[in-house]
């Protein structure tokens, strides 16, 4: 008889018919998601990843957990993609751009001097364009959950101050895996060192390069001030983040424990977001006091950004039109309404 009903409520869930009730509900097992990322615990990253945790927890009834793998503790975010798609990682978070060598069109989040401030940011990555590029992960076995930020990159180095694109010729500069950076430094006249995230601060250290260029948060965080000495604020890349799932790990979930990780993840990003807006403003106050730092006037910004308009150009022909487009447009839009 057991049997006979259990078959009886499954039909009806299949044809609809039980929607309005729990009797469809599937149950929510015991399980631990592994997540990894680059930053610290105590970075807006970190403490992202952690609120996630929190609320799955909470949602759950303390059947989903997180465990939580910061600082590269698990390699790079290279090696963290791989890891998702074998299976052998659930979560992480990362750099939109590095989906690149998985979806081409998330190379438009590493256009030097696409964006202007926060708002031009989320009109992309909250409209269509952010939907379309999420949605296209699937087909490389990873489901995008959302979009967290980090902020804008500033330059780094222990030679000498950068007040104009000239300063950078012949540093050796810490690159992010991606070839649109290498063709942005090149353009500048700096000697690109593409290195995964992990390795920066001791190649800062031994001098095996000159500088990179972070977010002011990752540049506190990660103690860069110890091993660098001018900080030059150029803001000359904006990187939203992607917060990814594997897809092999998402097929084992049923569609209610699927449905609480997307809601979790709805709440987190909000979370993070306002975090990372308050530490970027914290951490450059911070840095001032350790580093020699200056803000590179707006003039010498248009010559950066000339400079780097032909990698831009040239980038930018090599993607699907119809969404480069949309992208420009949604920028326009958001600047129109300012």
């Amino acid at each position: 008889m057991k049997k006979l009903l259990q078959t009886v409520i499954a039909s009806a869930c299949a044809a609809g018919l039980l929607l309005a009730g729990n009797a469809c509900a599937e149950p929510i097992r015991e399980r631990t998601l592994r997540f990894a990322f680059q930053n610290a615990k105590e970075h807006p990253q970190g403490q992202g990843a952690q609120k996630f945790a929190d609320l799955l927890s909470a949602k759950s009834g303390g059947k989903l957990k997180v465990r939580l793998y910061p600082g590269g503790a698990l390699g790079g975010d290279l090696q963290s993609i791989s890891a998702l798609q074998t299976g052998a990682l659930d979560m992480t978070v990362l750099n939109s751009g590095i989906l690149a060598a998985q979806v081409p069109e998330f190379a438009l989040f590493d256009f030097p001097y696409l964006f202007d401030d926060i708002r031009e940011v989320h009109a992309v990555v909250d409209g269509p364009v952010g939907q379309q590029l999420t949605s296209r992960l699937e087909a490389k076995g990873l489901i995008g959950l959302g979009y967290w930020d980090l902020g804008f990159r500033s330059l780094t180095n222990n030679q000498r101050p950068i007040t104009r694109w000239e300063d950078l010729q012949g540093l050796k500069m810490r690159v992010t895996q991606s070839p649109i950076y290498l063709e942005t430094f090149n353009a500048l006249g700096a000697r690109p060192v593409p290195m995964p995230f992990p390795e920066v601060r001791t190649a800062f250290a031994q001098g095996t390069v000159d500088g990179g260029d972070n977010a002011f948060t990752v540049i506190q965080g990660k103690r860069f001030d110890q091993v660098q000495k001018y900080l030059s604020v150029t803001n000359h890349v904006y990187n939203p983040q992607s917060l990814v799932f594997g897809q092999k790990s998402w097929q084992k979930l049923n569609a209610d424990e699927q449905a609480l990780i997307r809601a979790a993840a709805r709440e987190a990003q909000a979370y993070q977001r306002q975090i990372t807006a308050q530490s970027q403003a914290q951490a450059y106050e911070t840095l001032k006091a350790s580093m020699q730092t200056n803000v590179i006037a707006p003039a010498e910004i248009a010559r950066f950004r000339e400079k780097v308009r032909p990698v831009v150009e040239q980038f930018a022909r090599e993607l699907d039109q119809e969404v480069v487009r949309d992208m420009y447009g949604a920028i326009d839009k958001a600047r129109a309404g300012r």
